[in-house]
């Protein structure tokens, strides 16, 4: 029997915070700073992949938001302000 799609994949701010989650225990292992050279460059070049699906995720997210705001014109929706204090 096949899969829905919603089953086939995890959801994508799962998958998001599962990246960020394996980003953060790979730069606190680079930070104690007990990695050999070719352990380091793996662990670099781990942590850029994850990086660039933390950042692709967030850009997917912040397209979806644009389009809600201005359906027919998502380049010009203006973005987001963070309430201040």
């Amino acid at each position: 029997m096949a899969k829905s799609s919603t089953q086939a994949s995890a959801p994508a701010s799962a998958a998001f915070e599962q990246s960020l989650d394996e980003l953060e225990a790979l730069v606190a292992r680079m930070e104690q700073g007990e990695l050999g050279l070719d352990e380091s460059l793996a662990a670099f070049e781990r942590g850029v992949a994850l990086y660039r699906n933390c950042q692709g995720a967030l850009d997917q997210a912040e397209l979806r938001v644009r389009k809600l705001l201005d359906p027919e014109a998502p380049d010009s929706a203006e973005p987001f302000e963070a309430d201040t204090p």
